[in-house]
C-alpha cells in the first residue's frame, strides 16, 4: 500500500468550516487548513480510513489523487490519462465521473469533461463506467486548474447506520455534532433536547460522552479501492475504547412518535442505557435531576415546519420554561428567524455565521448560563 501524503479535503456545510477544522485538530489529523465548504488536511490512506470513521463532523472524506492546468477538452483528456488510476482504483470496480466546471476556466461544461474523464478511466485502467456506482471520482475545474478527487466514504457520513425512523425535517447528524462543538459540548455535561424529533441531537451527544465513533456500524466506499487493507482497517476499527458516562442525555417531544423513534434510535446507537426519551409538550419542560448541562434545541421555524405566526407562543412557551426552571444551563437554539428566537425572551449572545440546512441558511443563537 502507498502510504505517501496527499491532500484530503473533509467536506461540510459553509458556515461549519471553522468548527470542523477544531474538530480535525482535536483528533490528531495534520494541518487542518479551513476553506469554503471544508477542511483540507495531510495524510495517507490510514488517515483517509480514520476521518471516515471518527470525523463526527464531515458530510464527505475527499482523497486528492490529482490535479493539472487544462485549457480545452482535448488536453484533458490528454493530462487525465496520466494519473495513476491503478494506484487508487481498481479494474474490477465500477466508476462514476462527476465534474463541474466555474466560469472562469476555459472549459465550462461539467458535462462534457466528466465524460472525458470517464473514458480515461475506461481505456487506460478498464474498469466499467456506471451512472450507479459506488466509487466517485469528482474533478472540480477552477481557473484552467482541473483537481481530481476520490470520495472515499460512499453513501453521506450523516448516515451512522443507526437512524432507521425519522422525524419531518430531521437535523444531519453531522450537523448536529459541529452545533453540539459550537455551544462548548465536550461530552463532560448532561444535554438536553426539548423538541427532538427522532433523537439526533441527544443521541450525537450520549456518542461523543461514550467515546463512540461515528463511523463504527457502516461500512465505506473506500473498502473497494485499491489502496484498501483491510487487516489494517479491522484493527483500527477494534482500537477504539467506548466507555459507559457518567452522565445521562434527555430528550422530550409533544409528539408520542418522536419518543418512540428516538428511543428506537438510541437502541440501535448503543446508548439506550444513558439516554431518556419523554412525551412533554415544551410548555410543560422541566428541568431534570441532575446538574446543568445544555438545553440545544432545533424548534419548528416558518418555511420548515409551519406559519411564522403561530410559533411565536412556542418559542415564547419555551423561554419562560427555561427561564423559570433551568438556572445554570446554557441553551443553544438553532432557526433560521431571528424573531422567533426573540420570542423566547432569552438573553442570547450576537449568532453565528449562517449554516445551510435543509435549503434555509440558519443560524445557532447561544446564552450564557441561565440565572
Amino acid at each position: 500500500m502507498d502510504t505517501g501524503d496527499f491532500d484530503i479535503f473533509l467536506v461540510t456545510a459553509p458556515g461549519l468550516e471553522n468548527a470542523l477544522a477544531d474538530e480535525a485538530r482535536e483528533k490528531g489529523f495534520r494541518d487542518p487548513v479551513p476553506g469554503v465548504g471544508g477542511v483540507s488536511i495531510v495524510g495517507g490512506w490510514p488517515e483517509v480510513w480514520r476521518a471516515n470513521l471518527e470525523i463526527r463532523g464531515a458530510a464527505r472524506v475527499l482523497a486528492r489523487v490529482g490535479a493539472f492546468r487544462a485549457f480545452h477538452l482535448a488536453q484533458l483528456d490528454k493530462r487525465a490519462r496520466r494519473l495513476p488510476w491503478g494506484a487508487v482504483l481498481r479494474p474490477d470496480v465500477p466508476v462514476r465521473v462527476e465534474a463541474s466546471a466555474s466560469k472562469n476556466s476555459r472549459i465550462y461544461h461539467g458535462g462534457a469533461a466528466a465524460q472525458r474523464i470517464a473514458r480515461a478511466i475506461a481505456e487506460e485502467l478498464g474498469a466499467p463506467i456506471a451512472d450507479d456506482a459506488e466509487i466517485c471520482v469528482k474533478a472540480r475545474i477552477d481557473d484552467d486548474l482541473c483537481t481530481v478527487s476520490v470520495d472515499t466514504s460512499g453513501e453521506m457520513l450523516h448516515k451512522r447506520g443507526h437512524k432507521e425512523a425519522v422525524n419531518k425535517a430531521p437535523m444531519r447528524e453531522s450537523l448536529a455534532a459541529l452545533f453540539l462543538r459550537g455551544c462548548g459540548f465536550a461530552g463532560d455535561e448532561p444535554v438536553l433536547d426539548p423538541m427532538c424529533g427522532s433523537g439526533t441531537f441527544v443521541i450525537e451527544a450520549a456518542e461523543i460522552a461514550a467515546g463512540l465513533n461515528p463511523g463504527r456500524s457502516r461500512r465505506f466506499a473506500f473498502e473497494n479501492l485499491a489502496t484498501f487493507d483491510a487487516d489494517a482497517w479491522r484493527a483500527m476499527r477494534g482500537a477504539a475504547k467506548p466507555t459507559v458516562p457518567p452522565l445521562r442525555f434527555f430528550g422530550s417531544d409533544r409528539d408520542a412518535g418522536a419518543v418512540e423513534m428516538s428511543r428506537a434510535n438510541a437502541e440501535r446507537a448503543g446508548v439506550a442505557a444513558f439516554t431518556e426519551f419523554r412525551q412533554q409538550a415544551a410548555g410543560g419542560l422541566t428541568a431534570p435531576a441532575s446538574a446543568p448541562g445544555l438545553v440545544v434545541v432545533n424548534p419548528p421555524y416558518g418555511g420548515r415546519l409551519g406559519d411564522r405566526k403561530s410559533l411565536f407562543a412556542l418559542h415564547h412557551a419555551l423561554g419562560e420554561r427555561l427561564l423559570a426552571g433551568f438556572s445554570g444551563w446554557r441553551v443553544g437554539l438553532i432557526t433560521n428567524d431571528g424573531g422567533l428566537a426573540r420570542a423566547t425572551g432569552l438573553p442570547f449572545a450576537a449568532p453565528s455565521p449562517q449554516v445551510l440546512h435543509g435549503g434555509l441558511h440558519v443560524r445557532l443563537f447561544q446564552t450564557a448560563p441561565l440565572p
